[in-house]
């Protein structure tokens, strides 16, 4: 077999204004490039504390146990469901888009049963709904997406969801991922069990090291199990021994990446989480006028502010415009998934690329790009997102 000729690696330099990852912060770039150690290193140990003491405050949260999952966001969404859930439990979760049904998937393969609460694409759960599921089933657990990527969609009111959850004796996991770190989220306040996210969105780092918080009664239930984890290397029993006061080898941690996150998180916590959620709000409220202005609307009905999605005119399918994007602009943005397929545009406005030169930027090239279409008026976007931008 001859020698593969590969070149030096040379990607292109994008802007990231899709569902994630978003633009890494040049300070996590530089925290990426810092002497590898061992991840029982004392020096690691210590940064373990850090990362620890880091996520909890943006997660607005005590809880002990609060950690990095080594992986991608799905591997602390499977770390949470694997956990809390024993064969035969019944798992409530939302059928209102596509990370829902991941939710689903995951439960089932562990030998959950799951009920699903069903809403249009574009709109949050009806607590109405949620409640005739509670009725009708007794569920040991409710799981649902905070804020959707595939959709844009903000589920409002967490309280009132996770009250309907303990009132009947269940369990609540939330799905952080494109809202942690971006929009508002208080688990301790809001009687969070469980929650997790992903680096590479609100936070701009890379995927690898994912966020996850347990609560004192989801920790009682996974340490009162009467079957072991279907997992071994996602199993919460075993990994407490390192992420816990003993450090106990488990498995080799992603130790750039834990540095990544570290960083990343200094800058949330240097910017103060409240700021951070409310510069959030408003760069994308600069881009939402951009959007209306310009002729186009939102497709949900209870907006995100860190994912917008952007319906179509119905002549123009969503890969002509991502791929125009990125081949004449160098900007990245996504179409549609499951039931909202070819007819949006998913753009980001998160972390490091939740500012005001990249919403310009995003609005200009996507004018150009629509500005054959009928109805579509690039100037009037981007005038009305300068003045929402200079308040």
């Amino acid at each position: 077999m001859e020698r593969p000729a590969v070149g030096e690696l040379t990607p292109p330099n994008r802007t990231l204004m899709g569902p994630g990852p978003s633009d890494v912060h040049p300070r996590v770039r530089r925290a990426m490039t810092t002497p590898l150690v061992g991840h029982l290193d004392p020096a690691f140990v210590d940064l373990m504390d850090e990362v620890q003491e880091l996520l909890r405050y943006v997660f607005r949260t005590d809880n002990e146990w609060t950690v990095p999952i080594s992986g991608t966001g799905s591997a602390a969404m499977e770390a949470a469901i694997a956990n809390l859930t024993e064969p035969g439990d019944t798992v409530v979760v939302p059928g209102n888009g596509y990370f829902g049904g991941r939710m689903a998937s995951m439960v089932e393969r562990v030998g959950g049963e799951t009920v699903t609460v069903d809403a249009p694409w574009g709109e949050p759960l009806d607590i109405d709904d949620v409640r005739a599921a509670f009725d009708a089933h007794d569920p040991d657990l409710l799981a649902f997406v905070h804020g959707e990527t595939s959709t844009g969609v903000l589920q409002p009111d967490v309280p009132a969801l996770t009250e309907l959850a303990h009132d009947n004796d269940a369990l609540t996991i939330v799905d952080a991922v494109t809202t942690f770190g971006g929009v508002e989220l208080k688990v301790d306040e809001w009687e969070v069990d469980a929650a997790y996210s992903a680096a590479q969105k609100c936070l701009s780092a890379p995927p690898g090291a994912s966020p996850l918080t347990l609560g004192e009664r989801a920790m009682a239930k996974i340490e009162g199990r009467e079957s072991p984890v279907n997992s071994w290397y996602l199993d919460l029993t075993e990994l407490t021994d390192y992420w816990g006061e003993e450090r106990a080898y488990h498995h080799t941690a992603p130790i750039t990446n834990v540095y990544a996150l570290r960083e990343a998180l200094r800058l949330a916590a240097e910017e103060g989480i409240e700021a951070r959620w409310e510069r959030h709000e408003r760069v994308a409220n600069g881009l939402r006028a951009g959007i209306e202005a310009m002729g186009l609307e939102l497709a949900s009905t209870s907006w995100l502010p860190s994912l917008n999605t952007v319906r179509l005119p119905a002549d123009i399918e969503d890969s002509t415009v991502t791929d125009e994007l990125l081949d004449g602009y160098d900007i990245e943005v996504a179409g549609g998934l499951g039931d909202l397929s070819g007819e949006i545009l998913r753009i980001g406005c998160m972390g490091h690329s939740a500012r005001r030169s990249n919403v310009l930027s995003v609005l200009g090239a996507l004018g150009d790009v629509l500005g054959e279409s009928d109805g579509i008026d690039a100037d009037a976007g981007l005038a009305a997102a300068r003045k929402e931008l200079s308040n």
